[in-house]
């Protein structure tokens, strides 16, 4: 591949370098093979142009893997299917405490408790051992979305109002020993120092370096129902109102594809092929 491009505009309309690495690099996440990645940038080339949009260089990619394979453009598009969970974050609170259940957490959603001073409603209130943790969950629906400072600022006035309280939650009476800020988007710079100084762990599309949401999604195939590309926005939908929110909730249940009303019988055995194939490795 011998591109002679150097800049594609960000979301924002800014201009920046384009990486070809950094494409490469996106593409082999995705699990896609060293040749699967070659075939697919090579098909992209001939419509790779100066000042390309990111998103039109997204659409692109997503569009040319998919033809290589629909479970590797679904975990390619983890990103997009996460923003896919709004437009409010109604369902990545629930995917949220989805994803933590899997990481061992007991978790609660929506619940309202008395601190010091006010009443809090939690995104999701999870527990591990002697871990009682109230998570803040962050969702933004754009692509280059960044949580300021403001945000950890605002959860920890919400710890100290909340600590040195005892709690009847999950059958036990418990204090809160920590704060969780959990978002889809980037974290500034000032946001994540904040958070490191007054121990609020962080969690977002990036961050920490090598146990991000993109890492640990990966690491338990934890992919939002919104990532399968045999599904039209309504079948997904449907499945989200019904409290199935990860791919992995419909390999476990493939009977939540009985509703013949959503989704045509001749579907549901490629819809059932992609979802074993993105988590039949990684197992339940």
């Amino acid at each position: 591949m011998n591109l002679q491009i150097k800049k594609v505009k960000k979301y924002s309309g800014e201009l920046t370098d384009f990486d070809l690495e950094k494409l490469r690099i996106s593409l082999s996440k995705s699990g896609a093979s060293e040749i699967e990645t070659a075939e697919v940038l090579e098909a992209m080339e001939p419509h790779i142009h100066e000042g390309m949009t990111t998103r039109a260089l997204y659409k692109l990619a997503f569009r040319q893997l998919k033809r290589v394979s629909g479970t590797l453009a679904a975990r390619y598009s983890l990103k997009r299917a996460l923003r896919d969970l709004g437009p409010a974050g109604y369902y990545f609170e629930q995917w949220t405490s989805r994803f933590l259940q899997n990481y061992g957490f007991e978790t609660v959603e929506n619940l309202v408790i008395r601190g010091h001073a006010v009443t809090h409603e939690a995104d999701v209130i999870a527990k591990q051992a002697k871990e009682l943790l109230w998570i803040e969950c962050k969702f933004r629906n754009t692509v280059d979305a960044k949580i300021s400072v403001t945000t950890p600022m605002y959860l920890l006035s919400r710890i100290k109002d909340i600590s040195g309280i005892d709690y009847e939650i999950f059958g036990e009476t418990q204090r809160f020993t920590q704060g969780w800020l959990i978002t889809n988007a980037y974290l500034t710079k000032d946001a994540m120092d904040f958070g490191e100084y007054y121990g609020i762990r962080m969690l977002s599309w990036d961050y920490p370096v090598g146990k991000s949401i993109k890492n640990l999604v990966d690491q338990k195939a934890l992919y939002p129902i919104t990532c399968l590309t045999t599904m039209t926005k309504r079948e997904k939908d449907f499945l989200l109102s019904k409290k199935c929110i990860l791919v992995k909730d419909l390999y476990e249940n493939p009977e939540k594809l009985d509703n013949n009303f959503v989704f045509e019988k001749r579907n549901k055995a490629k819809i059932m092929q992609e979802v074993k194939e993105l988590v039949g490795e990684v197992g339940t």
